[in-house]
C-alpha cells in the first residue's frame, strides 16, 4: 500500500493556484472590455483595439459595443438634445433673416441712415461647435448651446434694428410723395379756381364796365356828326371828333378796332344778354341820355358819349383797346 507524501497543505495551494489562472484570462478580458467602452464614450468611435483583441476578449466586449450603441437613440431624445436641436434651428431663422432684410433694403432703393450690415461670425462659429459637440456625451451640449442662443439673440436684435429702420424710411418716402400729390391737387385746384372766377369776371364785365362803369365827359367841341347813322357815316363822325381830343390816327386805328369788336358801329346794335346797347354798348343805354336825348337813333350822339367815357376811363382808344385785348372788355 502506497502512502502520498505530499503534505496536506502542499495539496490545497496548489488546487488554489490552479483555479486562479482559470480564473486570470476572465478578468483580463474583463478590464479590457471596460476600457473599449470607456474609448468609445469619449470619442464616439469604436477603438481600433478590437480588432487585435483575442477571440475571448472579442466574445467577452461583444455585449459592452453593442450597448454603447444605444446611447446614440437616447441621447437624439434628451433634453439637452432637443435643446441643442431647437437652437441649431433658430441659428438658421436669423441667418435668413438677415439675408431676407438686407435684400428688401437694397430693393427698396431707400437711405436707412446707416449701413446695412450684421455680424453673423459669433453666431457662426457657435454653430459649428454645435454641431461638432453632437458626437459628446449630451453633458457637453448645455453650455454649446448656450452660446448659439445668444449669438442668435445678438443677431436677431440687429435684424430688428435695421427692420425698424427700413419701415421709417418707407414710412417718410410716402408721406413726402403724399405731401407732393396733395401740393400738386391744391396748384391745379387753385389755377382752375382761378381760371373760373377769371371767366366769371370776364362774363360779368360788361354789365359792370361796358361802356358804363365811368363818368361820361362831354367831348370837346369838335363839329358835330353828319347825322349819317351807317357804320361808314358813324366812322367819319368819330374822326372828326377825335381831334378835339388831340389824338391822332393811330388813335382812331385803335378805336375802329374796339367798336368793331363791341358792335360793329351798328347805332342800333343791342346784346340782349346784357343789355348793353349802340355804338359803343353802353349799360344801360340810357346812361348816354346825358350826351342827347336822341341816344338811341343819333350815331353821333352815342359817338360823343362813349369817346368821353373813354377819356375819362382809359385815356385814349388805344387804352381801351389794349385792356379790352387783355380781359375781353373795356
Amino acid at each position: 500500500m502506497s502512502s502520498d507524501s505530499t503534505p496536506p497543505l502542499n495539496r490545497r495551494n496548489r488546487r488554489r493556484a490552479s483555479r486562479r489562472s482559470r480564473r486570470r484570462p476572465a478578468i483580463t478580458a474583463g478590464v479590457v472590455a471596460l476600457g473599449i467602452v470607456a474609448s468609445a464614450t469619449l470619442t464616439g468611435t469604436a477603438p481600433l483595439a478590437q480588432a487585435t483583441a483575442s477571440p475571448a476578449l472579442l466574445s467577452a466586449s461583444s455585449f459592452q459595443l453593442a450597448s454603447y450603441t444605444a446611447p446614440a437613440t437616447t441621447t437624439s431624445a434628451t433634453p439637452e438634445a432637443v435643446d441643442a436641436r431647437a437652437a441649431e434651428t433658430a441659428a438658421a431663422a436669423s441667418l435668413e433673416a438677415v439675408s431676407t432684410v438686407q435684400n428688401d433694403i437694397v430693393a427698396s432703393g431707400l437711405d436707412i441712415g446707416h449701413p446695412a450690415t450684421v455680424d453673423t461670425t459669433a453666431l457662426q462659429q457657435a454653430a459649428d461647435r454645435l454641431d461638432a459637440a453632437q458626437v459628446l456625451p449630451p453633458t457637453f451640449l448645455p453650455g454649446v448651446t448656450s452660446e448659439v442662443t445668444a449669438a442668435a439673440s445678438a443677431v436677431d436684435l440687429r435684424v430688428s434694428e435695421l427692420r425698424g429702420s427700413l419701415d421709417a424710411a418707407v414710412a417718410k418716402k410716402q408721406a413726402e410723395e403724399a405731401a407732393e400729390k396733395a401740393r400738386q391737387e391744391a396748384e391745379a385746384a387753385a389755377a382752375a379756381e382761378k381760371a373760373r372766377q377769371e371767366a366769371e369776371d370776364a362774363a360779368a364785365a360788361p354789365s359792370e364796365e361796358s361802356s358804363g362803369g365811368g363818368s361820361w365827359t362831354p367831348p370837346p367841341s369838335s363839329g358835330g356828326g353828319s347825322g349819317d347813322n351807317s357804320p361808314g357815316g358813324a366812322q367819319a363822325t368819330a374822326r372828326g371828333m377825335i381831334a378835339g381830343y388831340g389824338w391822332g390816327d393811330d388813335q382812331f386805328g385803335c378805336l375802329v378796332s374796339l367798336w368793331n369788336r363791341e358792335s360793329g358801329w351798328n347805332y342800333q346794335a343791342y346784346n340782349a344778354g346784357s343789355g348793353a346797347y349802340g355804338i359803343p354798348q353802353a349799360l344801360p343805354g340810357s346812361k348816354m341820355a346825358s350826351a342827347g336825348g336822341d341816344w338811341q337813333t343819333s350815331a353821333a350822339t352815342q359817338i360823343a358819349w362813349g369817346l368821353g367815357y373813354i377819356s375819362g376811363r382809359y385815356g385814349s382808344p388805344c387804352g381801351a383797346w389794349d385792356h379790352s385785348q387783355s380781359v375781353g372788355w373795356y
